[in-house]
């Protein structure tokens, strides 16, 4: 069985750092995407950060400049640092992954950013 398994969320001051990652467990192929997503304000899923298996990323124009996406092809791991945090920022998030065409998903972490 596929499972996405996050870690790192927690509490933090604004303009301190968190680093989330993401395991991927269970028999996986041939990856494209691994990413990020976090809850909106209308309890939609929205964007933050997305790689590709050969690197290419996109980020959400919120987070560009202060996060950074990384992942380990095979590992199938996949990190985001976060720096900078906002308020804003605070939410659920997100591991999301695209296998043979199957997306998955984990259960989220919790950030919260606040002093």
């Amino acid at each position: 069985q596929v499972q996405l398994v996050e870690s790192g969320g927690g509490l933090v001051q604004p303009g301190g750092s968190l680093r989330l990652s993401c395991a991927a467990s269970g028999w996986m192929s041939n990856i494209y995407g691994m990413g990020w997503y976090r809850r909106g304000p209308g309890n939609e899923r929205e964007l933050v950060a997305i790689i590709t298996s050969g690197g290419r990323t996109n980020y959400a124009d919120s987070v560009k400049g202060r996060f950074t996406i990384s992942r380990d092809n095979a590992k199938n791991t996949v990190s985001l640092q976060m720096d900078s945090l906002k308020p804003e920022d605070t939410s659920v998030y997100f591991c999301y992954a695209v296998s043979s065409g199957v997306p998955y998903w984990g259960k989220g972490t919790l950030v919260t950013v606040s002093s």
